[in-house]
């Protein structure tokens, strides 16, 4: 049964198929069931982030230092893939948004059809934009780091941001009782 469905499953994430289509194929072909029939009802995989910039801007270039070399390898990242647009372009194709952006960095949260659900609007800085990015996907394409899957074999604190802590970490840095 496993084996039947993991087609299905690395379509839907590699190629973004939407998932609406992959579940109601799944559905026919009658695949899906338990665990997995869970999996592929979370709307994982079906976001994806547009980054509006321009060339010369500063703000873009601080994120493309602080953050652009760990987002393929945060839970984030694998939920909502990175894809750079050119703020006098206008959104890419397959894509809407709410209201042109008119700033850079301008964050645009995508869902599977390409739709604006929520954008970010400037690069406050990395202790920052991490709080807001995952708040935002969160709240209107329903984030949750524990169930995205590992995006390849980075573990450990070179794959997460600054200050966010897995929970083995967390432990390890706990306050640990004085033997006194």
């Amino acid at each position: 049964m496993i084996r039947s469905t993991l087609p299905l499953y690395l379509a839907t994430y590699v190629a973004k198929v939407p998932l609406r289509a992959a579940r109601l194929a799944a559905a026919r072909a009658g695949a899906v069931t338990g665990v997995l029939a869970g999996l592929m009802a979370l709307p994982a995989w079906a976001a994806e982030l547009v980054m509006v910039e321009q060339p010369g801007c500063a703000y873009c270039a601080a994120w493309d230092r602080d953050i652009a070399p760990i987002y393929p390898k945060t839970a984030i990242g694998a939920f909502a893939p990175l894809r750079r647009a050119d703020l006098h372009d206008g959104p890419p194709a397959g894509t809407t948004y709410a209201y042109p952006a008119r700033f850079t960095p301008t964050f645009i949260l995508l869902d599977d059809a390409g739709a604006e659900i929520g954008r970010i609007e400037g690069y406050p800085g990395e202790d920052f934009f991490w709080p807001l990015l995952e708040r935002l996907a969160a709240d209107k394409a329903g984030f949750d780091p524990g169930l995205v899957p590992s995006t390849g074999p980075s573990t450990g604190p070179e794959a997460t941001p600054a200050g966010h802590y897995s929970p083995a970490e967390t432990t390890a840095l706990a306050p640990r009782p004085s033997e006194d």
